[in-house]
């Protein structure tokens, strides 16, 4: 997995078209072997129901984050790929809700990305541990950007081929760093047109502190739902907050009790959609061993559930990389294959 350092550039626009330039191929790569695009959002955009919601979303999106939707369009113009495409896979979640369920056709379903988190702050220990799941199109379909802003900061940011970074997790070097995990609130909670959760994570990697991070959390007039936990390096802080629309939030701090942290709302009162996969994880993790750094890697490297494994090796999710952030380090290191088995391949200093 590259790492490519950009920045600091005379525009958004520039910084997306770098990025769009330097991984052409795998961005080209992505599109061409994504069957939810090509079997659902792709035909869903051509028609008359879709061009509302796209619209709605590129207004709604474009106004509030200018800079990030310039930075958007600079990554479908450097890699020479439809402006359409990448709206599309950046606004998948909030697009998927609104199609037209047709039984009749057989195509692959969209699946929560499926990530799981434990994390704890203690005397000992402030630690937290991310799988990153997604869709076995991801697999080889992803990079770290390090960003050198203008203003002297910057961010590094693991990022899915084609999307704005960072729909997963990532840091900058005001100490601020953050892991994601959807959570699927019931058809009725979502909102047509609202801001995309990679517009939010985008705006989070350039939030000041924790408190700042938490502002735009709540001020972010999703269209789904998503469960941030936010990482203070200089005040040794972890929060999980939980978020849905109607800019409905519930912030839960976390404490010397293992928290673990799969795809549904654990403390927002929300109706959701009843995910066997994640309820099956979050039972299994709460039989485990959580008292070590080297029990929290064997727990999300657990395999013992073969039907909702805690860490995936497809057929159709896929634990892409395991994230861990060690507050007291301060580190990040990226482990690639089972995390039990503790191959680190990339290793930050948090500053």
């Amino acid at each position: 997995m590259e790492l490519f350092e950009v920045g600091p550039c005379k525009s958004s626009y520039e910084m997306g078209y770098l990025i769009g330039e330097r991984f052409s191929s795998l961005i080209n790569s992505r599109l061409a072997t994504d069957l939810i695009l090509q079997t659902q959002l792709r035909p869903f955009a051509k028609t008359h129901l879709a061009k509302p919601l796209i619209d709605a979303l590129t207004d709604n999106n474009r106004n509030k984050f200018p800079h990030y939707w310039d930075e958007l369009i600079g990554i479908a113009e450097g890699s020479g790929v439809p402006v359409l495409d990448i709206i599309l896979i950046n606004f998948r979640k909030e697009m998927l809700a609104f199609m037209p369920k047709n039984e009749a056709v057989s195509i692959p379903e969209d699946t929560v990305d499926d990530c799981s988190d434990v994390l704890v702050v203690s005397h000992d220990m402030a630690i937290a541990v991310h799988n990153e799941d997604a869709n076995v199109a991801l697999v080889g379909h992803t990079y770290l950007i390090r960003a050198n802003l203008g203003n002297g900061h910057s961010f590094t940011a693991y990022t899915y081929a084609g999307e704005l970074p960072s729909c997963a997790f990532g840091y900058n070097s005001h100490g601020l760093a953050f892991t994601l995990n959807s959570v699927p609130p019931s058809e009725d909670e979502i909102v047509a047109g609202g801001i995309g959760r990679n517009f939010i994570s985008r705006d989070l990697l350039e939030a000041i502190n924790i408190d700042d991070a938490l502002k735009k959390i709540q001020s972010s007039e999703m269209s789904v739902g998503h469960s941030y936990n936010l990482i203070d390096i200089p005040t040794r802080k972890i929060l999980n907050i939980e978020t849905a629309s109607k800019n409905r939030f519930s912030v839960y701090e976390v404490n010397a009790t293992p928290f673990f942290h799969a795809n549904m709302y654990l403390h927002l009162q929300v109706p959701q959609i009843q995910d066997e996969n994640s309820r099956s994880r979050q039972e299994r993790a709460a039989s485990l061993l959580k008292e070590s750094k080297d029990d929290f890697l064997s727990l999300v490297g657990d395999t013992d559930d073969k039907r909702y494994p805690i860490y995936m090796t497809g057929p159709t999710l896929y634990t892409l990389c395991t994230a861990v952030f060690d507050l007291d380090g301060p580190t990040l290191s990226i482990i690639e294959g089972n995390p039990k088995e503790g191959k680190v391949t990339h290793s930050f200093h948090l500053h």
